[in-house]
């Protein structure tokens, strides 16, 4: 072993506790510790760069001058098969560990003094080592800390009341109050009630008379008997709030109704454990209709990613993304060095570059030697599939859903990456992708009295369109039964006229207006949510209604807008009052859905106050906008009324964003001069009438969003499928249509997690699909 000098530099210290430390997988690819070369951990800041032919490991010290890091192999212990099994002295189940299952070798190189194997023993390289070695991975970390919040406390388990232990009957009853059930047994820790939770997927039986007695008394919280441990955790669940809580005091509230915690052993299975269980069981089929298995295929653009727990949303919206041109074009570039950032792991351009390519350049994509499938069927292995951990955390970051580990709307998770993406900084030469998904909706509204009119036009991304429930027939086995409907019948009804009830401004009439929603532009890429969801006992439940898409070219030229008419004459400007009172029924029927109060007030602000249906649409539409959760705020507009000068200092820090002075100067006097703010608010206000006119400004993206020649035609090229009844359970899958090696035309290929198939029987998937993309041809 070589000496090394810069083993003492005063700099290398061990990782503290709250430092990351990247020794899985390169923060710049998906090679790993479990590649041949294994992966160099940064010594002075803790990067871990690939030690491959890529040598992301090298780059770095090349761009930052650290010298040393420390190389981590890692390979499968092997099996002895033949050896007898231990003797077993005890019942236990115990969790197989790393070192259980692989066996891991290191080394120190300096890239400086070109030596691969530097005496670990030298200055200050064991503690250092050790640090690296012993320290929480950063995808652990971030997967820990996603855990942790996911309760919290709350004002009930906090001033928690209990009443007097008369009878201590919890401690010596082992049923439901109300029935006989002895299991799913809830403690109500204010008086002491033992009742039977729901009935639960898994097999849990219930009659829900836990909720009941909470409900007749007025009781919040209660605990699963059933998921108390020693250590103090259990399932605590606040009626009131309706969620999962957690408990500060809770050793003392059991303590109170006899039950201790010392030697209490964990019987079932918590809440959160079922949930887990639940979305896992939902696997859609890996056969054919004559019962063979699907076959794995391999290659680029054939990549899979695994699940990290409850991660499907994810994944089946970045294998559609990714297999729009736009997307590819715009990140995965094979030939170049990745982005320079001094956080990789931090950074949205590397990391959706590095996904990119994960995905893209099938690099990855090869059978996985311990999968289940090639111990009896080595043809039928499937890949281990990409761990996207660096990712998932990055964009889930301060987002209240998304940095958790519970299932996720995938539609609302596309919002959120399109956002994230318009935002970042696309440099000369770049094209933001999301622009291609942009187009105009005109909403044309004309007074039935006087036959005046008002056109507005509004600037999406997405197309969210009902699918009406028409049910035909109802059987025990299979429960509702609905009529089909066809793609294009559904967008009929998102474009067809309407009346609704307004006062008109300009002759006052009563009669109401007609209105229509059309597109003033189409997009290059379309995609459609398709709401197949109904309110029953007032919870969005989600119905199998089928819907109809071919995979022929589909014209949607019908839809576009045409010129307006010269002969009609404009509805008068409503002078704006600070004040709005929004419709009462609309605003219940929102809540009643599930929104917020303050997005129900500017959906029905901006739909005109009395159409919830409209109200609705608008929100599915600007769910993403950062302004969406702050109050309605109306400022009377002055005429000649001005905007105050802004610092250039940061305009110039916009315009390195690609917005232009005068949208930065208004955006600037919105936000109280915040730069952070003020980006937001640009893209949740990309049609916003306090802007200059068009002669003083240029629009935001150089040209009007969407194109308008004709024909508009559009081909089917990827799907996004559910199964469950809630899109916050279940699982997700996408399909997307791929040009495979050695074949002709299209074909289907789904994207379940890690396992990636050719799929023909697509007609039952797209009847079901939850996202639908089209591409224009």
């Amino acid at each position: 072993m070589a000496s090394c000098v810069h083993s003492s530099a005063p700099d290398l210290i061990p990782p503290g506790s709250s430092q990351a430390v990247y020794r899985e997988d390169c923060t710049q690819c998906f090679d790993s510790i479990d590649d041949d070369a294994g992966l160099n951990v940064c010594l002075q800041c803790f990067n871990g760069g690939c030690a491959g032919d890529r040598s992301h490991g090298l780059l770095h010290y090349q761009r930052f001058g650290h010298a040393l890091a420390l190389n981590i192999k890692r390979t499968p212990k092997k099996v002895q098969r033949d050896e007898p099994p231990p003797k077993i002295s005890k019942l236990a189940i115990a969790a197989e560990t790393d070192e259980d299952r692989y066996d891991v070798a290191t080394s120190v190189v300096c890239y400086a003094c070109s030596q691969d194997n530097v005496n670990k023993t030298d200055g200050n390289l064991p503690a250092v080592i050790e640090g690296v070695m012993t320290a929480m991975t950063h995808s652990k970390k971030e997967e820990v800390k996603a855990w942790e919040q996911e309760f919290v406390p709350c004002e009930h388990t906090l001033c928690l009341v209990q009443q007097e232990n008369l009878k201590a009957a919890s401690a010596e009853s082992n049923h439901c109050a109300d029935c006989d059930l002895g299991e799913n047994l809830w403690l109500c820790l204010e008086c002491g009630n033992k009742g039977c939770g729901r009935s639960q997927f898994g097999g849990s039986q219930g009659n829900s008379h836990g909720l009941t007695h909470a409900d007749s008394n007025s009781h919040a919280v209660a605990v699963k008997l059933g998921s108390i441990t020693a250590e103090g955790s259990a399932d605590v669940y606040c009626y009131k709030c309706n969620e999962e809580r957690v408990d500060p005091e809770l050793a003392a509230h059991l303590a109170h109704w006899g039950i201790y915690l010392a030697g209490r052993e964990k019987t079932e299975k918590s809440l959160m454990e079922m949930q887990v269980e639940h979305n896992l069981k939902w696997e859609f089929s890996m056969k054919t209709e004559d019962g063979r298995e699907l076959t794995p295929i391999f290659g680029p653009d054939l990549t899979g990613l695994a699940n990290l727990g409850n991660s499907c949303y994810l994944s089946s919206i970045m294998q559609s993304i990714f297999s729009i041109t736009g997307f590819r074009d715009r990140y995965y570039h094979p030939s170049e060095e990745p982005p320079l950032s001094q956080a990789p792991a931090q950074d949205l351009e590397t990391q959706l570059r590095k996904l990119a390519d994960g995905i893209l350049s099938g690099r990855y994509s090869r059978p996985d030697p311990r999968s289940t499938s090639s111990v009896d069927a080595p043809e039928l292995a499937h890949q281990k599939g990409l761990a996207p951990a660096m990712f998932k955390y990055l964009v889930g970051q301060g987002h209240e859903e998304f940095s958790t580990m519970r299932q996720q709307d995938a539609f609302e998770f596309l919002l959120h990456i399109f956002k994230l993406v318009a935002r970042s900084n696309h440099s000369s030469g770049q094209h933001d992708p999301v622009q291609d998904f942009r187009f105009q909706v005109e909403q044309r509204l004309q007074c039935l009295s006087c036959k005046k009119v008002r056109y507005r036009v509004d600037e999406q991304d997405n197309v969210s369109v009902a699918v009406p429930a028409r049910q035909i027939a109802t059987t025990e086995e299979t429960g509702p039964q609905y009529e089909a409907i066809t793609i294009s019948q559904c967008l009929d009804m998102f474009t067809s006229t309407e009346v609704v009830e307004l006062t008109c401004p300009g002759c006052g009439g009563k009669d109401g207006f007609s209105k229509r929603s059309l597109f003033k532009t189409m997009p290059k890429e379309l995609v459609v949510n398709a709401r197949r969801f109904e309110l029953v006992n007032w919870v969005p439940t989600k119905l199998d209604i089928p819907v109809l898409v071919d995979d022929k070219v589909l014209d949607f030229s019908v839809y576009l807008a045409g010129e307006h008419d010269q002969s009609e004459e404009e509805l008068p400007e409503v002078e704006e009052s600070a004040a709005f009172v929004p419709n009462a029924g609309a605003l219940d029927q929102l809540m009643a859905m599930g929104f917020p109060a303050v997005r129900c007030e500017k959906a029905l602000h901006a739909t005109g106050n009395e159409d919830p249906e409209a109200a609705m649409n608008w929100l599915f539409a600007h769910m993403e906008d950062a302004d969406i959760d702050e109050p309605l705020v109306l400022k009377a507009k002055s005429p000649g009324s001005g905007v105050a000068e802004q610092d250039p200092v940061k305009i110039a820090q916009l315009g390195d964003m690609g917005i232009e002075a005068p949208r930065a100067q208004r955006a600037l006097a919105a936000t109280d001069g915040d730069v952070n703010r003020a980006v937001d608010w640009v893209f949740s206000h990309p049609d916003d009438e306090d802007l200059p006119t068009a002669d003083d400004q240029i629009p935001l993206s150089g040209h009007t969003a969407g194109l308008t020649d004709l024909p508009a035609r559009y081909e089917l090229r990827s799907i996004v499928c559910h199964k469950g009844t809630s899109v916050h359970a279940g699982h997700y899958v996408a399909l997307s249509r791929k040009q495979l090696p050695g074949q002709d035309g299209l074909s289907w290929v789904m994207f379940n997690d890690e396992k990636v198939v050719k799929f023909e029987d697509t007609e039952a998937m797209k009847k079901s699909a939850y996202l639908y993309f089209f591409t224009r041809v």
